[in-house]
């Protein structure tokens, strides 16, 4: 199952819609900003209630 979740760019602050998928568990990947196309590196962590947590940072921020 795929939530919808709202984040902001770490570049240009923008709220950004994306497609989470719950169900994978933990992971990490890269997704370019809709609106200054800089990469943005996502992290996923389902929590005990398995509700997806996400976290953003500038993709060199570690």
């Amino acid at each position: 199952m795929q939530d919808e979740v709202v984040i902001h760019c770490p570049y240009c602050g923008e709220a950004i819609e994306i497609l989470v998928d719950g169900s994978v568990g933990s992971q990490r990947y890269i997704e370019d900003c809709q609106v200054c196309c800089r990469p943005i590196e996502i992290g996923v962590t389902v929590d005990g209630d398995g509700e997806p947590q996400v976290s953003v940072a500038a993709e060199n921020d570690g």
